[in-house]
């Protein structure tokens, strides 16, 4: 089947190819313009360019079936209703904004332009009802509980039957926030080769089973994508049919799965060696979200003479920022994993690099590095 290209800046233009494509008979190419030889199983919906958070983008092929399915679990897990598409059509999380609503015969409300709480309360005012639901990435969550001393915002968070939010860790100190003010979190795991999220507040949906081979997690069921446009390959390393002829993908996340509660605990690859020991920049990560201030830092590994590399901390300037903000991030880094893992700088910058997908780009931040001095 030949692909069909849609930009997706305008989500009315996906909107406009969702019925076929959803019925298998005109798939979508999301982000990217296919090559004329470029060839997609039947029943296929739609191939989407990853956001390449990693520097290494891919293009997953999703089928009808898949897409279908996650929705429907979704619904059965959540309950179905109006939803607000406020993240870019033309990734999975966007994308099954669309298919929910499709499904649930709704009209999803559209948000216009940046992303504020008083636009956030406009779009729940204009959508109304008593089921309403929403896709957020966290930075989105932390302006809205930021403003959330307004009641009118409050008032917003609180009319969701769910606020879901996913695309990247969400720091404890976020999590706490919403739980005080009563807001209806449910954070969701899951990338687009799984059409999105498929582990709600740690347990699967229904049809969705995690294992553990070593430290990684691994994702069966339905709504699993077919594999990677163009290349077998990578397909075939991600993708693996156990002896029992179970298909899985392989998430390349630690994890824990305790009495069927799914834990992640970040990247397999996401490791540097630190004086000749591992450091989880992850796990880093996590301990210095748990520093007021910090709660959407960005920890990378910066290339260091004596060590080898070192943590690096990025964070946007929305306050007040200095020394012991930074000594504070040490000393937690230093008591959950050792003096060895400690950051050894704090760069603040006006505001971070963000992917159309909402989350850090990570790798224009790698690029930043070698133009960051080292500490003295």
């Amino acid at each position: 089947m030949k692909l069909h290209p849609v930009a997706g800046e305008d989500p009315r233009d996906v909107q406009d190819a969702l019925p076929a494509a959803l019925d298998g008979i005109r798939p979508i190419a999301l982000g990217f313009r296919p090559a004329d030889d470029d060839e997609v199983p039947e029943g296929t919906a739609a191939v989407i360019a990853t956001s390449g958070s990693s520097g290494v983008p891919k293009r997953v092929v999703l089928g009808a079936a898949a897409l279908r399915a996650s929705a429907e679990a979704t619904a059965a897990r959540i309950g179905a209703g109006r939803w607000t598409l406020a993240l870019p059509a033309g990734y999975v999380a966007g994308l099954q904004v669309l298919v929910r609503s499709r499904l649930a015969g709704t009209e999803p409300i559209v948000h216009e332009g940046r992303f504020t709480a008083p636009s956030f309360v406009e779009a729940t005012q204009q959508a109304g009802g008593d089921h309403l639901f929403i896709s957020l990435v966290p930075v989105q969550l932390a302006t809205l509980l930021e403003a959330a001393g307004d009641p009118a915002v409050l008032a917003a968070l609180r009319a969701h039957r769910a606020i879901l939010v996913g695309g990247q860790a969400l720091s404890d100190g976020i999590r706490m926030r919403a739980m005080d003010l009563r807001v209806p979190l449910v954070h969701t795991y899951g990338s687009s080769e799984t059409s999105g999220g498929c582990v709600y507040d740690g347990v699967p949906l229904d049809g969705v089973r995690v294992g553990r081979v070593g430290d990684e997690l691994r994702i069966a069921g339905p709504m699993l994508a077919d594999g990677y446009l163009g290349d077998a390959a990578l397909t075939g390393r991600v993708f693996e049919t156990d002896g029992q002829g179970v298909r899985w993908y392989r998430t390349g996340d630690r994890g824990l799965i305790d009495d069927g509660v799914v834990e992640v605990h970040g990247r397999l690859d996401n490791v540097i060696v630190s004086g000749g020991i591992n450091v989880s920049l992850d796990r880093v990560e996590r301990i210095v979200r748990g520093v007021t201030g910090l709660e959407q830092a960005v920890v990378l590994g910066m290339p260091d003479e004596r060590w080898g590399e070192v943590p690096i901390i990025f964070v946007a300037a929305h306050g007040h920022y200095g020394d012991r903000m930074l000594e504070d991030a040490r000393d937690r880094v230093a008591a959950e994993i050792g003096k060895h893992a400690r950051p050894v700088q704090l760069e603040i910058s006006p505001e971070l690099p963000m992917l159309a997908s909402g989350k850090p780009d990570r790798e224009t931040l790698r690029r930043m590095i070698h133009e960051v001095p080292p500490p003295e």
